[in-house]
Protein backbone atom coordinates (compact mmCIF):
# COMPACT_ATOMS: atom_id res chain seq x y z
CA UNK A 1 0.00 0.00 0.00
CA UNK A 2 0.87 3.84 -1.00
CA UNK A 3 2.01 6.16 1.53
CA UNK A 4 -0.52 9.60 1.55
CA UNK A 5 1.13 12.80 1.01
CA UNK A 6 1.31 14.88 4.38
CA UNK A 7 -1.57 17.26 3.61
CA UNK A 8 -3.44 14.33 2.48
CA UNK A 9 -3.20 12.41 5.69
CA UNK A 10 -3.60 15.59 7.67
CA UNK A 11 -7.29 16.31 6.09
CA UNK A 12 -8.37 12.30 6.74
CA UNK A 13 -6.75 12.33 10.08
CA UNK A 14 -9.24 15.61 10.83
CA UNK A 15 -12.30 13.95 9.15
CA UNK A 16 -11.90 10.88 11.28
CA UNK A 17 -11.83 13.34 14.58
CA UNK A 18 -14.56 15.27 13.27
CA UNK A 19 -16.29 11.62 12.73
CA UNK A 20 -15.28 10.62 16.15
CA UNK A 21 -16.97 13.83 18.17
CA UNK A 22 -20.00 13.31 16.48
CA UNK A 23 -20.47 9.64 17.65
CA UNK A 24 -19.08 9.52 20.77
CA UNK A 25 -21.53 11.75 22.24
CA UNK A 26 -21.88 15.35 23.56
CA UNK A 27 -21.16 17.53 26.30
CA UNK A 28 -23.49 17.87 29.12
CA UNK A 29 -23.80 21.72 31.12
CA UNK A 30 -20.61 20.58 33.54
CA UNK A 31 -18.62 19.82 30.07
CA UNK A 32 -18.30 16.05 30.52
CA UNK A 33 -18.74 13.41 27.76
CA UNK A 34 -21.72 11.86 27.21
CA UNK A 35 -21.91 8.34 25.88
CA UNK A 36 -23.40 6.58 22.89
CA UNK A 37 -26.94 6.47 23.56
CA UNK A 38 -27.25 9.48 25.88
CA UNK A 39 -29.63 12.07 24.19
CA UNK A 40 -27.69 14.98 22.93
CA UNK A 41 -30.45 16.97 25.36
CA UNK A 42 -33.56 15.97 26.97
CA UNK A 43 -36.92 17.42 25.19
CA UNK A 44 -39.37 19.45 27.15
CA UNK A 45 -42.33 17.68 28.68
CA UNK A 46 -45.26 17.64 26.92
CA UNK A 47 -48.08 18.85 28.47
CA UNK A 48 -51.86 16.72 27.63
CA UNK A 49 -54.67 19.34 28.79
CA UNK A 50 -56.73 18.16 31.22
CA UNK A 51 -60.64 16.01 30.36
CA UNK A 52 -62.77 18.46 30.12
CA UNK A 53 -66.38 18.30 30.87
CA UNK A 54 -69.03 17.63 27.76
CA UNK A 55 -70.03 20.58 25.96
CA UNK A 56 -73.92 21.90 27.02
CA UNK A 57 -76.57 20.66 24.61
CA UNK A 58 -77.18 23.12 22.10
CA UNK A 59 -80.13 25.46 23.72
CA UNK A 60 -81.99 25.58 20.10
CA UNK A 61 -81.59 22.58 17.54
CA UNK A 62 -81.63 24.22 13.67
CA UNK A 63 -84.14 21.97 11.84
CA UNK A 64 -86.22 21.36 14.48
CA UNK A 65 -86.20 17.19 15.21
CA UNK A 66 -89.07 15.58 13.64
CA UNK A 67 -91.64 14.43 16.43
CA UNK A 68 -90.06 11.37 18.26
CA UNK A 69 -86.71 11.69 16.53
CA UNK A 70 -83.51 10.79 18.86
CA UNK A 71 -80.23 11.63 17.02
CA UNK A 72 -76.93 10.64 18.09
CA UNK A 73 -74.55 13.44 18.55
CA UNK A 74 -70.65 12.69 17.25
CA UNK A 75 -68.13 11.64 19.81
CA UNK A 76 -65.01 10.38 20.22
CA UNK A 77 -67.05 6.57 21.06
CA UNK A 78 -69.65 6.97 18.48
CA UNK A 79 -67.70 4.67 16.34
CA UNK A 80 -67.45 1.83 18.72
CA UNK A 81 -71.08 1.25 19.46
CA UNK A 82 -74.13 0.62 17.99
CA UNK A 83 -77.43 2.08 19.43
CA UNK A 84 -80.49 -0.09 18.72
CA UNK A 85 -84.41 0.39 19.50
CA UNK A 86 -83.84 3.51 20.82
CA UNK A 87 -87.09 4.99 21.99
CA UNK A 88 -88.79 8.38 23.40
CA UNK A 89 -90.91 7.34 26.01
CA UNK A 90 -94.17 8.52 26.68
CA UNK A 91 -95.08 11.92 28.43
CA UNK A 92 -95.75 10.83 31.86
CA UNK A 93 -92.35 9.05 32.23
CA UNK A 94 -90.14 10.83 29.81
CA UNK A 95 -86.78 9.28 28.90
CA UNK A 96 -84.94 8.09 25.99
CA UNK A 97 -84.61 4.13 25.79
CA UNK A 98 -82.52 2.01 23.72
CA UNK A 99 -79.90 -0.93 23.49
CA UNK A 100 -75.98 -0.32 23.55
CA UNK A 101 -73.52 -2.95 22.16
CA UNK A 102 -70.10 -2.57 21.46
CA UNK A 103 -68.82 -2.92 17.61
CA UNK A 104 -65.15 -2.26 17.91
CA UNK A 105 -64.48 -5.58 19.56
CA UNK A 106 -66.40 -8.24 20.83
CA UNK A 107 -65.83 -6.99 25.03
CA UNK A 108 -68.06 -6.02 28.41
CA UNK A 109 -68.83 -2.87 29.24
CA UNK A 110 -66.85 -1.77 32.25
CA UNK A 111 -68.33 2.15 32.44
CA UNK A 112 -70.54 4.13 30.83
CA UNK A 113 -72.42 7.74 30.59
CA UNK A 114 -75.42 7.98 28.73
CA UNK A 115 -76.89 12.02 28.23
CA UNK A 116 -79.58 12.58 26.53
CA UNK A 117 -81.02 16.64 25.94
CA UNK A 118 -84.77 17.00 25.82
CA UNK A 119 -86.16 19.07 22.80
CA UNK A 120 -90.03 20.36 22.27
CA UNK A 121 -91.65 20.67 18.51
CA UNK A 122 -89.67 23.66 18.04
CA UNK A 123 -86.44 22.69 18.70
CA UNK A 124 -85.85 23.93 21.91
CA UNK A 125 -84.26 22.72 24.72
CA UNK A 126 -86.49 21.79 27.54
CA UNK A 127 -84.24 19.96 29.79
CA UNK A 128 -81.35 17.12 30.33
CA UNK A 129 -81.05 13.25 31.64
CA UNK A 130 -77.94 10.94 32.08
CA UNK A 131 -77.97 6.85 32.80
CA UNK A 132 -74.66 5.70 34.16
CA UNK A 133 -73.18 2.22 34.38
CA UNK A 134 -70.64 1.19 36.31
CA UNK A 135 -69.55 -2.35 36.97
CA UNK A 136 -69.26 -3.35 39.95
CA UNK A 137 -66.10 -2.97 41.86
CA UNK A 138 -64.05 -1.66 44.65
CA UNK A 139 -63.76 1.77 42.50
CA UNK A 140 -67.33 2.38 41.09
CA UNK A 141 -69.20 4.84 44.26
CA UNK A 142 -72.19 3.22 45.64
CA UNK A 143 -74.96 5.23 43.99
CA UNK A 144 -73.55 4.52 40.23
CA UNK A 145 -73.60 0.61 40.40
CA UNK A 146 -76.01 -0.66 37.56
CA UNK A 147 -78.80 -2.68 39.48
CA UNK A 148 -80.22 -3.99 35.39
CA UNK A 149 -78.02 -7.44 34.23
CA UNK A 150 -74.76 -7.30 33.63
CA UNK A 151 -73.57 -5.81 30.61
CA UNK A 152 -71.83 -8.84 28.50
CA UNK A 153 -70.51 -8.97 25.02
CA UNK A 154 -74.12 -8.53 23.53
CA UNK A 155 -74.34 -5.25 24.86
CA UNK A 156 -76.57 -3.40 27.55
CA UNK A 157 -80.11 -1.85 27.63
CA UNK A 158 -80.59 1.59 28.98
CA UNK A 159 -83.06 4.11 29.86
CA UNK A 160 -82.06 7.94 30.09
CA UNK A 161 -84.67 9.63 32.49
CA UNK A 162 -85.41 13.33 31.87
CA UNK A 163 -84.89 15.48 34.72
CA UNK A 164 -86.26 18.81 35.54
CA UNK A 165 -88.29 19.18 32.12
CA UNK A 166 -90.01 22.62 31.59
CA UNK A 167 -92.64 20.84 28.82
CA UNK A 168 -93.02 17.56 27.00
CA UNK A 169 -90.48 16.23 24.87
CA UNK A 170 -90.76 15.71 21.50
CA UNK A 171 -87.32 14.83 20.35
CA UNK A 172 -83.84 13.96 22.34
CA UNK A 173 -79.89 13.97 21.04
CA UNK A 174 -77.73 11.12 23.06
CA UNK A 175 -74.12 12.11 23.17
CA UNK A 176 -71.52 9.42 25.27
CA UNK A 177 -69.17 10.94 26.92
CA UNK A 178 -67.52 7.80 28.60
CA UNK A 179 -67.26 4.34 27.58
CA UNK A 180 -64.53 2.08 28.98
CA UNK A 181 -64.95 -1.61 27.60
CA UNK A 182 -62.72 -4.35 28.54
Amino acid sequence: MRNLPRAAAAVLAAALLVLAAGCSGTTDADGARGGAGKPAGSAAPVAIPAPGRAPAPAAVLAPPPKPGEIRLEPGPFTDRVQLTALTLAPAGKPGVTGHLAITSDVSDVLSLELRAAYYDADGRLLGTGTFHYQEEGADAPAGDHHEGPRAGGDGIDFTVPAEQLSGTPSSAVLSLPVLVNE
